[in-house]
């Protein structure tokens, strides 16, 4: 843009607005009187003021055009009908009408302000025809001209407002639309950072509680009987390896998302091992898993792992060696139900949902749109049931 355009267009509005009426108050006045002197007429101002009153005076109220622009509006139509009234000479006098109308529409506010421009432009031109004088053709153009341009004048406000409206609504339509880019953005980083959280906590949990165990059993048998500490700093070794590849692959993500040598999820097909360690760890695991559990979608594969695996830490940590602890797996292919409970003693004592532990589970059961229930039996230790739907699982997978 030009600079010196640049400076006008920055200028405040009353200055625009006022350097506008100066100018349109001027032009009418000199086009009128150069007009009439075409015509064989005169406006001289020393012998009538009224014609420079009107045509000077209804350009200089456009400086209000803003504030006021239904007054402005009606009074510039007004002294319109009146000076051609009075019978003076036709011209380019009545711009300022034509601004006015456009300033009605431009700034009003829709239906309200192109009925009042369409009903004084109505009133107007009927006060216009009834006045004119039909029988010179040089008339009458200027009377055409007159009605169109005011018509257009509306017309073209209507459409700048319309545009500036649609301007402002796609506006604020990006606007909201980037929040909820930002919005789910922040839920996506939320629900991973909630992912890993349970996942390192699963895996870390895990692997603590059987070396806690383990590592207490070589204590008390290492000067008597070596062989079996050996066997169980064997399953430490073996635990604490497993838990770091597990946290390696899990911690990945957050490093290198493109690693292909990370370890798929934990399954079903790890089970076995699971329980295994829980075993070695003092537990006597019963546990029946369905003949179909390789056909299970790969979200409720991980999340049933998952369960079972803090149900074993809970064991371990809370019921203590010795204790049984009974899983059952079932899948119907619409349902998948995982109940695992104990018998242990100091289980029952465990308050429900006061750990991490059972926490991540039932969280990992809402996500898939499932539930779980988890909290001491009637008749001592500690019993986790939790259902979770195929078809949320299909969806998750996908």
């Amino acid at each position: 843009m030009n600079p010196v355009l640049g400076r006008l267009v920055r200028l405040p509005l009353w200055v625009q607005d006022t350097a506008l009426a100066i100018f349109i108050a001027l032009m009418q006045w000199q086009g009128t009187r150069h007009t009439a002197a075409s015509q064989g007429t005169s406006v001289d101002p020393t012998e009538n003021l009224f014609p420079a009153i009107v045509l000077m005076g209804s350009g200089l109220l456009l400086i209000v055009r803003r504030r006021w622009p239904v007054p402005v509006f009606v009074a510039i139509g007004a002294m319109s009908l009146c000076y051609y009234a009075a019978g003076y000479p036709d011209g380019p006098g009545w711009v300022a009408f034509f601004v006015a109308a456009y300033t009605l529409t431009a700034h009003g506010d829709g239906i309200r302000s192109m009925r009042i421009a369409m009903g004084g432009l109505t009133a107007l031109a009927i006060g216009w025809i009834i006045t004119a004088d039909t029988s010179d053709p040089n008339r009458m153009g200027w009377l055409m001209f007159r009605i169109g341009t005011a018509i257009m004048a509306t017309i073209l406000g209507e459409s700048v407002r319309m545009r500036r409206v649609l301007a402002a609504q796609a506006h604020e339509r990006a606007e909201r639309a980037e929040r909820t880019r930002e919005q789910e953005a922040r839920r996506r980083v939320d629900a991973e950072r909630m992912r890993i959280a349970r996942e390192v906590h699963d895996t870390v949990a895990h692997a603590i509680a059987i070396i806690n165990v383990q590592a207490g059993a070589t204590a008390h048998v290492l000067d008597k009987r070596p062989e079996q500490a050996r066997e169980t700093l064997t399953t430490i070794e073996r635990t604490s390896a497993r838990a770091l590849q597990e946290l390696r692959a899990t911690l990945g993500v957050l490093t290198d998302g493109s690693d292909d040598t990370r370890a798929p999820a934990p399954g079903m097909d790890q089970v076995s091992e699971l329980v295994r360690v829980a075993r070695e760890a003092g537990l006597s695991v019963e546990i029946k898993l369905p003949a179909n559990a390789k056909e299970l979608p790969s979200a409720l594969d991980s999340a049933a792992y998952r369960i079972l695996q803090e149900s074993l830490t809970n064991a371990i940590r809370h019921a203590g060696s010795g204790v049984t602890v009974r899983a059952t797996v079932a899948y119907d292919g619409d349902e998948l139900v995982v109940k695992v409970s104990d018998d242990g003693v100091g289980s029952s004592a465990f308050e429900a949902g006061s750990g991490r532990g059972i926490v991540g589970m039932r969280e990992r059961c809402e996500l898939l749109g499932g539930s779980l229930i988890a909290g001491p039996r009637t008749g001592g230790g500690f019993e986790v049931l939790a259902q979770l739907p195929v078809r949320a699982g299909l969806v998750a997978a996908a």
